[in-house]
Formats: C-alpha cells, sequence, structure tokens
C-alpha cells in the first residue's frame, strides 16, 4: 500500500497519501480503501484501472458497474491513520469526470464497524453534474440553497476539504471554487471524522481519484506542489519506475544506515533505475530535478 509519512507544512502533518501505483489492477480492499458495508465483495470495491491517471500508471475509478459489478460505494477510512475526532483536518485528491459524466461523494462520520451500520453524514451529497443535468457544475446539497461550485469535465482538479472537528464544521475548495464553512449533518452525532464516501450515485456516475492526501491540520492546494515524483512498484523487485513532470536528474539510494547504495544521472522525465543488485530491506531514494528534491521510502 503506497504510504507515506511527512511533513507538509508548519501546521499539518501527513497521515498518508496513495497514487494507487502500489496495487494491481481490478477491485481493491485494504485497510484504507473498504467499502460501504465493509464487505470486500468486489462489487462496491474502489478499482484500480490504467483507464486515467494523474502520477504514475494507475487511478482510482468509481462507477456504476461492468464486469465487475457495482456500482461501487467505497470507503476511504482514516481509521486505521489517525483518531480524527479532534482538531482540524484536511483529505484532498485528484479528480477526473469525463464529459457526460456525474461524480459524487460525502463525508462520513463514525465507520466503525461499517458506515452502513452508523449512517452518520458529516456532510451532505456532494454532486458534479448530477445525473449529467448541469456540466461543470456542482453542488453540497447540505446548505438550504444548495452551495454551487465550478469543475472542468476531462482534466484533473483538486478536491481539498478542511474538517473542524472542534466545532463540526467543514469548508469545501473544488478547483478554483470554496464554498464558506458549514455545519455538519445532524446525523453525526459520534463526533468523529471516519471517512469519505465515493459512490456511484447515478446511472451517469464516472470519475477517477489519484493522489490522495490525508493530513493532520490545514493542507492548502498547493502544499504538494513541491513534490513532483512518485515511484512504483514499492515494494519493487527489480526495476524502480519513477513518475515526474520534470527531467530527473540525479537519484541516490541510500540503505537504512545511510549508506549510498546506487546512484543514477538519468537527465529525463519518468527514468527507471534498476535495484536488482541490492539485497532485500528497506531503502530511502532520493530524486532530484528542476529545483526539487524529494526522498521516498522503498521497500524490496
Amino acid at each position: 500500500m503506497a504510504i507515506v509519512f511527512c511533513a507538509v507544512s508548519t501546521s499539518a502533518f501527513a497521515q498518508f497519501t496513495d497514487d494507487f501505483e502500489s496495487y494491481s489492477q481490478g477491485p481493491l480492499f485494504n485497510d484504507i480503501w473498504r467499502t460501504w458495508d465493509d464487505n470486500n465483495d468486489g462489487a462496491q470495491n474502489i478499482i484500480v484501472t490504467a483507464e486515467q491517471q494523474l502520477s504514475g500508471a494507475f487511478s482510482g475509478k468509481i462507477g456504476i458497474g461492468g464486469a465487475t459489478g457495482g456500482p461501487q460505494d467505497a470507503i476511504l477510512s482514516f481509521e486505521g491513520a489517525s483518531s480524527a475526532n479532534s482538531g482540524i483536518w484536511t483529505v484532498q485528491w485528484m479528480m477526473f469526470i469525463p464529459t457526460g459524466n456525474s461524480g459524487y461523494f460525502n463525508l462520513q462520520g463514525s465507520i466503525d464497524p461499517s458506515a452502513n451500520d452508523n449512517l452518520e453524514f458529516v456532510s451532505g451529497n456532494i454532486t458534479f453534474n448530477a445525473a449529467g443535468a448541469t456540466p461543470g457544475f456542482g453542488a453540497d446539497d447540505n446548505v438550504a440553497a444548495p452551495a454551487a461550485f465550478q469543475f472542468p469535465h476531462d482534466e484533473w482538479f483538486t478536491v481539498n476539504v478542511v474538517v473542524d472537528t472542534d466545532n463540526n464544521t467543514y469548508q469545501l475548495n473544488v478547483a478554483d471554487s470554496s464554498i464558506a464553512a458549514v455545519a455538519w449533518g445532524a446525523s453525526a452525532t459520534s463526533g468523529d471524522l471516519g471517512g469519505v464516501d465515493f459512490f456511484a450515485a447515478d446511472p451517469q456516475n464516472t470519475y477517477y481519484v489519484d493522489d490522495v492526501v490525508f493530513a493532520e491540520g490545514i493542507l492548502n492546494t498547493n502544499d504538494f506542489a513541491s513534490e513532483a515524483f512518485s515511484v512504483y512498484p514499492n515494494p519493487v523487485k527489480d526495476v524502480l519506475n519513477i513518475s515526474s513532470k520534470v527531467s530527473v536528474d540525479t537519484v541516490v539510494v541510500y540503505d537504512v544506515l545511510g549508506k549510498v547504495v546506487l546512484t543514477s544521472n538519468p537527465g529525463s522525465v519518468s527514468p527507471s533505475i534498476n535495484m536488482a543488485g541490492l539485497t532485500s530491506g528497506a531503502y530511502l531514494v532520493k530524486i532530484s530535478g528542476n529545483g526539487s528534491t524529494q526522498t521516498i521510502k522503498v521497500l524490496k
């Protein structure tokens, strides 16, 4: 599972990030990607797919079904990362909705033992082009007059939600739109922030998510802009692929004692390095390019 622990600002700490690169294609069920009733039935699960991707080769797909069953009704769970029942938390991801399609999510309160058991809706139904009727527009029905926002079809855009669990409010930021803080739904009685429900809410529903971040504190939409690199597969057997939007100048691999065990100067976008000669264990891979440097823990 692609989980990376790293500081994101002076006021926030990443509990996990996930770019889907460490998974095989198909239905996904693990510690952070659950389902609505917490059953691994293959039908509700988010689908790891190569149909769309922002970084690397894969993203997560939510749709009305198909060969894998459906409709997908997946829960991004915060239960294993933190007890998010006090303070301010941010969940952020990138989203892609093809023209003619719709999207949907909502924030959940307690999901123990499942979201279906508790039915705690922190947010309202947050829709994107609901039922194909409003291309490029979305709304949150947890507001007396649903709060509208705009988003682009056929390109990746940021969804960022800042949740204040002490004052029971959340603020939704989508692409270039921002909605003022909204009170939690009346059903969210536990005071917990349990996860996000990604659901295929109508027949036009097909969308993709990638580069998920869950962080303590306020995570601005550009806080992870400096993280220009990701790697896959992780764990790696032989060849480690680096996904980047810029040319990678140097790659330095350290063992757990801080000794340099491999160096490379690829001078290209999204290069690969051969780690076949290294023994099994944990390594730190330091990647530099275009003025950015990032160190990623890799298992072999």
